[in-house]
């Protein structure tokens, strides 16, 4: 018997090893494997309903979606529908108690919560990565985002082989977000990627990156972890800076931090910067030092949040309506 309704939250990520580029833009499959870390408590929260509507309509923050928002919505609910044999319309509401469209992964948050939410309502038991499958369809770092914690989403072949997994949970790490509010489009970064001629050297060097990022994980090694996110985001945003668009997302504020960063370290706090595709910045330390780094990166006049790792996704009580 289907759950008509359902509302399921989920945290959005940081990319500690990063995808930049798809092989298959409808299936959102990557040219290689990813890492990240869910950044709690930041979280969105979604319900939807199958039954009672007259067509399919969503709404994120309260504002109307259509045209290719919807879409992508429907790439994720479609498939529920499809799995559950449902042939009723649907009703979804959405909301962050984060900004959107700033980097922070929001994208990643949102299709995680939809697509359990969604499996939830229409009474699929579906194994955890299985789930993250139908959240990749939406955005690839939902897969990860359903899976929670430190997460590799591993490219595959297919729509059956790409999922993701969590590595752990259990890794504290103090993470404060330098807010630099621009609004920035994904998959243009996405489309134009292999247009950089540094392309090629960074798809060469993800197996070795990705291995160590893993070990280091699961290891323990914070130190190590944050390292590397800081040397991905130089590489990415280097494809980003080079491709044909030659797309510049950072801003004054971020330059301000990473060289803020950069002075934390000469002086002995264990910091690192790290920047998805936005001008946000991700300050990455130790949970004991995060008073130290989030007073430092106030002092240059710039907001922050507070975070640490969060977990996956998971269904709640307390609908949207």
């Amino acid at each position: 018997m289907v759950n008509v309704k359902a509302t399921a939250v989920a945290h959005p990520i940081q990319g500690l090893i990063k995808y930049h580029g798809l092989v298959d833009e409808r299936l959102r499959l990557p040219f290689h494997d990813s890492i990240s870390v869910c950044t709690a408590p930041l979280t969105t929260k979604t319900t939807i309903a199958f039954g009672g509507a007259v067509e399919d309509t969503a709404t994120i923050n309260g504002r109307p979606v259509s045209g290719r928002e919807l879409e992508r919505i429907l790439a994720v609910v479609d498939i529920v529908r499809i799995r559950a044999k449902l042939h009723e319309y649907f009703r979804m509401e959405s909301v962050n108690d984060f900004p959107s469209n700033v980097g922070l992964g929001a994208s990643a948050s949102g299709f995680a919560a939809l697509a359990w939410a969604a499996c939830a309502a229409a009474g699929l038991s579906l194994a955890t990565k299985d789930v993250s499958r139908i959240a990749r369809r939406g955005a690839g770092s939902a897969a990860r985002a359903v899976a929670g914690g430190y997460a590799r989403w591993t490219t595959g072949t297919s729509d059956e082989t790409s999922y993701a997994y969590q590595l752990r949970e259990d890794l504290p790490m103090g993470i404060v977000i330098a807010l630099v509010p621009v609004f920035k489009t994904t998959d243009t970064a996405h489309r134009e990627a292999p247009s950089s001629p540094f392309f090629q050297a960074r798809l060469a060097e993800m197996p070795k990156m990705l291995a160590e990022m893993e070990l280091a994980i699961r290891n323990g090694d914070l130190g190590k972890v944050m390292m590397l996110a800081e040397r991905d985001t130089m590489m990415l945003h280097g494809i980003t800076m080079t491709g044909t668009s030659e797309m510049l997302l950072w801003r004054p504020e971020t330059v301000k931090v990473i060289l803020a960063v950069k002075r934390m370290r000469e002086e002995g706090v264990p910091a690192f910067f790290s920047i998805d595709t936005g001008a946000t910045v991700y300050v990455n330390t130790l949970p004991e030092k995060l008073d130290e780094v989030e007073s430092r990166v106030h002092a240059l006049g710039i907001d922050t949040l507070r975070c640490g790792v969060g977990g996956g996704a998971r269904t709640v009580e307390g609908h949207l309506f």
